[in-house]
Order: structure tokens, then C-alpha cells, then sequence
């Protein structure tokens, strides 16, 4: 799971088949479908992590994290604050 730029959609944004999404870099397991909701971005939108070192992250601006893959570093995309499907939920 490594997101696209803006050029051709990303594959799995409108994917919601059971499964585990991993890192495309190293298999790590991320996130689950379970935690997987429509969203208007052009990525894949999760509530949160299969385990808790699923990702690593650092506050990149407020409200916004930058999250890499908790064991190999790879770049993920953002957790934006308060941004979720429901109040106080974070987006993936």
C-alpha cells in the first residue's frame, strides 16, 4: 500500500472486499477492511491500525501526522485529526 499523486487514482479507494491491506514494501500488515470507509479523497480512507506499531508517525503540521510503515519506513501518507467518519476519529 503505497499511494499514487494525483495522476492516474489510486487502485483501492473504492475497494471494499474483506481483507488486510499491507505495506507494498515490505508486507507488513496496516490496516484492516474492517476499519476501511468511503471517503472523497483519492486514497484509501481507515479509522486505524491493525497493531499499534502497525505505522510509525510524526506531527508533519497541525492536525496532520506524517505516517510511514511501523517497521520498514515506508511512506504512507498523513493521519488527519478529527477528520473521521465519526466524532473524535482520526483518518488514515
Amino acid at each position: 500500500m503505497s499511494f499514487c499523486v494525483f495522476s492516474g487514482g489510486e487502485v483501492y479507494q473504492n475497494h471494499f472486499e474483506p481483507g488486510i491491506y499491507t505495506c507494498s514494501r515490505c508486507g507488513y500488515e496496516l490496516f484492516s477492511s474492517k476499519s476501511k470507509y468511503a471517503h472523497s479523497s483519492p486514497w484509501p480512507a481507515f479509522t486505524e491500525t491493525i497493531h499499534e506499531d502497525s505505522v510509525s508517525k510524526y506531527l508533519e503540521r497541525p492536525g496532520a501526522f506524517k505516517v510511514l510503515c511501523g517497521k520498514c519506513g515506508n511512506g504512507l501518507g498523513h493521519e488527519f485529526i478529527n477528520d473521521g467518519p465519526q466524532k473524535g476519529q482520526s483518518r488514515f
